[in-house]
């Protein structure tokens, strides 16, 4: 098994039973991702959990005995989807008690129109849905690196030293797959779906 997101042991035990449906990156946006985490590790004295590899997530959900409907879903979503546009527009972070550092995404037609459809689909179903929150408050970001173990001195300077307002290059591309990854006993799996049958 290839472990594309996630292999810090312990996120991986606090993942288990829990599914995503996330869009991976490795153009542009991935390139840029690779070498802002980077950046933003070296930052810190302390070693901290990151992913292994760039993502935005769209959904999460804690449905461990109903894996084969939730894919079901996810399938017949993904069937009728555009492929999704993405660009990065910011370094910053989710305050205390997340305290992430996130690569902010811009709100393009596509990726908000996306997260929007998937609402549609979900609501028609009974799955549970982890963390979600309303199109309007959503954030569309990628994690770099997860600081909650830092005291609040040593957050807020990681913070203040990682953020730039804008990033200037704004890198994108376009992703034609979204990825259904589910955690288990055995760690993680990752099935990909094209988007819009391409």
């Amino acid at each position: 098994m290839t472990t594309r997101y996630m292999t810090d042991p312990v996120q991986l035990a606090s993942l288990r039973g829990q599914q995503y449906l996330v869009l991976g990156v490795s153009g542009d946006v991935g390139d840029f991702y690779d070498e802002e985490r980077e950046r933003v590790l070296a930052l810190s004295p302390d070693e901290l959990p990151h992913p292994h590899s760039g993502h935005i997530t769209l959904r999460g959900f804690f449905e461990p005995e109903r894996v084969e409907m939730l894919r079901g879903v996810v399938a017949a979503w993904a069937r009728v989807t555009a492929p999704i546009e993405l660009q990065v527009d910011a370094v910053d972070g989710f305050p205390a008690p997340f305290q992430i550092v996130i690569a902010r995404l811009a709100r393009t037609s596509t990726l908000v129109g996306a997260y929007a459809s998937l609402t549609r689909s979900l609501d028609r179903t009974d799955l549970r849905r982890v963390g979600e929150l309303p199109l309007d408050e959503w954030v569309f970001h990628m994690s770099l690196a997860y600081g909650a173990a830092l005291d609040s001195s040593a957050w807020e300077g990681l913070l203040r030293s990682s953020a730039r307002e804008a990033v200037a290059s704004r890198p994108r591309e376009t992703v034609d797959t979204v990825d259904f990854v589910r955690y288990d006993d055995d760690g993680e799996h990752v099935e990909s779906f094209a988007l819009g049958g391409s």
